[in-house]
């Protein structure tokens, strides 16, 4: 069968689909759970995938809400990563409702050609997106090593491919101190929160020394318990961002230093530590993100120019293992901001519904061109063995 009447079957799948990738969004986002407590999430994904015949693998890379489903066999192998975590509060404020959905109906709308197409669609379940990034661990457990390509299209108020990530590390500083009484004997006291705002005023004069795509954001987390007590303990914790994670470990331990002049100038006992996974800047694929970018204009999409990247993902672990692209298409206007309730509640309003749809179509059918055309694959693999 020619390509071109492959796409129409795909598209036609993504059609008969429809109602159903809505309400798995809408289940999502009306049951919203936290990072590694996501179980209701996975027990309806998994429902959904083992009806379309998918083989259900669960709790992998020793995390109790991640999953591999599995359609096909051999090579190439697409895979689609369904992110499910919510944020405090605001629920689905990040609109990973719209990531699972969309990756699981791609999944769904090709495995009924894998049997005449050769090749696997895997779906990843990756947990935790939003605090411990649950792709790191997945990552370094080898678990992409043998897949030709990722995807995963995010929601936000452009249209975009290409757009980049920053490498992050997360760094706390706990201070110990001596209290004593703030009024009547100071001078018996170690003051453990001058170490922390001595830690705060260095890295401030190391801003002017980094490079611009460096990021150091932090907060006290610790300050004490009463102002006329000496704090014996204060702490702060602070993400440290960069364009490389080259750069990035040379950021890292001059803001540790930071830390560290801080400790000795107070005379406080200093201790440091890495509470959070450690995100790689993301690798996107080009000739992947072309096609991908062909398809959304094939569906009639116009593409915005991708700003450049300031956040950080655990997708950018995954990019250096596996040829990764990692999209965005726009639920609303130019000025939507992700993480709050207005974005929330623009996923699931009439214009992110079609984007849902259209973003599965785009995924689709770029598997689909994965899975048929062995010179894309080859450019894709070519690029990746070049890059990384």
């Amino acid at each position: 069968m020619n390509r071109k009447d492959l796409r129409k079957r795909v598209l036609d799948n993504v059609a008969r689909l429809e109602p159903e990738i809505l309400r798995w969004s809408d289940y999502l986002y009306r049951n919203p759970e936290l990072g590694n407590e996501e179980f209701k999430a996975v027990a309806f994904l998994r429902e959904v995938l083992e009806e379309h015949s998918f083989e259900f693998q669960g709790q992998v890379a020793g995390l109790p809400t991640a999953f591999v489903a599995r359609s096909g066999e051999g090579e190439p192998r697409v895979a689609f990563l369904a992110e499910y975590d919510a944020l405090p509060e605001i629920g689905h404020g990040c609109g990973h409702n719209f990531i699972a959905a969309s990756s699981v109906g791609a999944a769904c709308a090709l495995a009924p050609l894998l049997s005449e197409l050769g090749g696997e669609v895997r779906v990843y379940g990756t947990p935790a997106e939003e605090t411990s990034g649950a792709k790191v661990v997945m990552a370094r457990a080898g678990l992409f090593r043998d897949v030709d390509a990722v995807m995963i299209v995010h929601p936000a108020g452009e249209t975009a491919v290409g757009r980049s990530s920053l490498a992050m590390d997360c760094v706390e500083f706990i201070f110990h101190g001596k209290a004593a009484h703030a009024a009547s004997a100071p001078h018996e006291g170690i003051n453990a929160l001058d170490g922390v705002i001595q830690t705060f005023n260095a890295i401030n004069a190391l801003r002017q020394h980094v490079r611009d795509d460096v990021r150091i954001h932090g907060i006290i987390t610790n300050g004490g318990v009463a102002p006329n007590i000496v704090p014996e303990l204060a702490s702060a914790r602070f993400y440290v961002r960069a364009a490389k994670r080259s750069y990035l470990n040379t950021v890292v331990e001059k803001v540790v230093n930071c830390a560290r002049g801080a400790a000795l100038a107070t005379g406080t006992r200093l201790e440091i530590s890495h509470p959070e996974l450690s995100y790689d800047e993301l690798i996107t694929n080009d000739r992947l993100a072309a096609a991908f970018a062909a398809n959304l204009r094939s569906l009639g999409v116009e593409l915005d120019e991708p700003e450049k990247g300031v956040g950080s993902t655990d997708v950018g672990n995954v990019s250096h293992v596996a040829p990764t692209i990692h999209p965005y298409i726009a639920v609303g206007p130019s000025t939507l901001v992700a993480h709050t309730e207005e974005f929330r509640e623009a996923v699931v309003s009439d214009a992110g519904k079609r984007a849902l749809i259209v973003a599965t179509q785009a995924l689709a059918l770029t598997g689909l061109e994965i899975l048929t055309d062995p010179d894309l694959l080859q450019e894709i693999r070519a690029e990746f063995r070049g890059r990384v």
